[in-house]
């Protein structure tokens, strides 16, 4: 199995499947694309038929977009356990992910993910609005249960949030203690020590 990724600094859909699979130690191919360089374009073409980061090929199977990535990592691979056990949480779950793919544009836009930089900037009140509404999914999912992940155990939701919280750190965000504490169980995992320390 391969995983396609872009730079491991500033790509944060690459983040999310390489996260799920290193945190469940499946073992995997690491290919990286540089972005933004002459070549990227015709690199990519080798890979991905959207000519985008991330692609996960498995035999004779070409997957591109996170989540469709983490979902057939769930199903192949974990035995469903990437997500709660049951319903209810399972559909929050997906409502957390599904949010986060398609949402917080003025985060995504302000905030870049730049694992490497310290900072803070002036945000507008539309990032402003995305923060708090993070913040609030945090304190609510972590509230209704135990552990130190969104759902209690780690799954694709983290995944699908670790990009925020290393954007959070980066920038310096101020959130509740209860997501503070949330932004250091996650970034304390070995696996997200490990994309940082390699991260370029």
């Amino acid at each position: 199995m391969e995983l396609v990724i872009g730079n491991k600094n500033y790509s944060s859909w690459s983040l999310r499947p390489w996260l799920l699979l290193s945190y469940f130690n499946i073992p995997f191919e690491e290919t990286r694309i540089p972005l933004a360089q002459a070549r990227t374009h015709e690199l990519l073409a080798e890979y991905s038929p959207s000519f985008k980061v991330p692609v996960l090929i498995d035999s004779d199977l070409i997957v591109w977009e996170s989540m469709a990535i983490c979902e057939y990592i769930n199903e192949t691979y974990l035995n469903g356990q990437a997500y709660p056990a049951s319903i209810k949480d399972r559909a929050l779950a997906r409502a957390y992910c599904s949010e986060m793919h398609a949402g917080f544009s003025a985060l995504r836009t302000e905030l870049p993910m730049n694992i490497r930089a310290m900072r803070r900037v002036k945000i507008s009140d539309k990032c402003e609005h995305d923060i708090h509404r993070i913040d609030g999914m945090w304190q609510d999912a972590l509230n209704r249960h135990d552990g130190d992940f969104l759902f209690g155990n780690f799954s694709i939701v983290d995944c699908m949030f670790a990009p925020v919280a290393t954007r959070f750190a980066t920038y310096n965000i101020e959130v509740s203690d209860t997501s503070l504490a949330y932004m250091d169980a996650l970034l304390s995992l070995p696996a997200m020590q490990a994309w940082s320390a390699s991260a370029t």
